[in-house]
């Protein structure tokens, strides 16, 4: 039987790679601190399931293939209240994030085409891309710089007549890195002058935990209208990323009604999701403030034993759920799958992300992993204690 190209190319997620041996260590009764994913333990809104029971139809039927107006209406609403600027008519409902990106790539991009992406990047990006047959070109950044983007000079170098867009998520996943406003700012710059589009992954704009940081959105730079496509779901900021759930909002009219096809293609999205999603409205703010605060004292408790750590580098995490940290090992997946295999502190291990997966070439993040702090300060605790511990026993195996 013949396996495609596409198939053979797309490479298995990096984060749920290792969750064989994750169920077989949990199998041997050893307890698994989780932080390798990016799934909150938060609980979902009571908005959302009071939506839910609302929904009466006798049918489920198909709905309108660009989401129901209901859910667009607040997305509208509540982009309005970030201070961004779009109508129910510049809102396409999509399932989840991902299809969001992916439907937009393949709007965007021809085989063979390029899309620029900071470096480290969202594993996935490379699965989005690779099914439009189009490339990632990195733009590459540095622990050393907290992942900040180089210069405006830097980035231009990597664009040929290929480019076809900048993806980039910002907050930052894997990083926790916050763009500040001078870099979005040349970002805008430089879609103008190359003619290419932004496609701005904003999923965790709720989450950015210092005062000072002032958030900038690519969708506030003007005179770039046209140039800009808004990613956004309600996975991370409700808590809900079994409800697939999300959006893509541009002013740019023809390209949306591009897009339009491929929603209507695949029908539509969760007609039940979608009316649930449409109730979150009426709790957005309450409800975003209390998680912020937890999520605020989970960045602060796992960078406080990151940083007291030997040999660990780890700038502070500035936003999303993430920070991508050094460590003193050579391989971190093979220091991963030991944790998983061959240790324990007090019966409990750990599992993490290696940090290879979230860039093109693997061999760049060998010596880094992801950790995320959506669970519980007591695994986060736990966790870091089991870190410490093993990174002192795995370096005098010299493995």
């Amino acid at each position: 039987m013949n396996i495609s190209d596409r198939a053979l190319n797309m490479s298995f997620s990096p984060v749920r790679k290792l969750l064989p041996y994750s169920d077989a260590a949990e199998k041997k009764g050893i307890t698994v601190c989780k932080l390798n994913i990016g799934q909150p333990d938060i609980v979902t809104p009571d908005s959302f399931f009071d939506g839910l029971h609302k929904f009466q139809e006798k049918v489920v039927k198909y709905s309108d293939s660009r989401g129901i107006i209901q859910l667009r209406e607040t997305f509208s609403k509540s982009c309005a209240k970030d201070g961004m600027d779009f109508s129910v008519d510049e809102i396409l409902i999509t399932q989840g994030g991902s299809e969001a990106i992916i439907f937009t790539i393949l709007a965007i991009c021809n085989e063979g085409d390029e899309v620029l992406i900071p470096e480290p990047f969202y594993a996935n990006y490379s699965s989005f891309t690779g099914i439009s047959g189009a490339k990632i070109v990195p733009i590459p950044t540095l622990i050393e710089n907290g992942f900040h983007l180089p210069s405006k000079k830097e980035i231009e170098k990597l664009i040929t007549p290929k480019t076809r867009a900048i993806l980039f998520s910002n907050p930052g996943n894997p990083t926790g890195t916050v763009y500040r406003e001078a870099e979005i700012k040349m970002l805008g710059e430089i879609a103008k002058e190359h003619n290419i589009y932004l496609l701005a992954d904003e999923v965790y704009r709720e989450f950015i935990y210092d005062d000072k940081i002032e958030y900038t959105s690519v969708t506030n730079i003007k005179n770039i209208e046209d140039r800009v496509i808004l990613i956004d779901s309600i996975s991370k900021h409700y808590s809900a990323c079994g409800a697939r759930i999300g959006f893509i909002a541009s002013k740019n009219s023809e390209l949306l009604n591009y897009i339009l096809k491929f929603c209507q293609a695949r029908l539509c999205a969760s007609t039940i999701e979608q009316f649930a999603a449409a109730n979150l409205i009426n709790t957005m703010d309450s409800y975003i403030q209390e998680v912020k605060r937890k999520y605020t004292n989970r960045r602060d408790l796992i960078y406080k034993y990151l940083k007291d750590i030997p040999g660990v580098i780890s700038p502070k995490p500035e936003g999303a759920l993430y920070v991508l940290v050094q460590l003193p090992v050579e391989d971190t997946e093979k220091f991963a799958q030991w944790l998983l295999t061959d240790y324990s502190l007090d019966n409990k291990t750990l599992l993490l992300a290696p940090g290879g997966g979230f860039y093109k070439d693997e061999k760049m993040g060998k010596d880094k992993v992801r950790l995320s702090f959506c669970s519980s300060e007591e695994d986060i605790e736990y966790g870091m204690i089991i870190l410490k511990n093993a990174l002192t026993e795995y370096n005098k195996l010299k493995i």
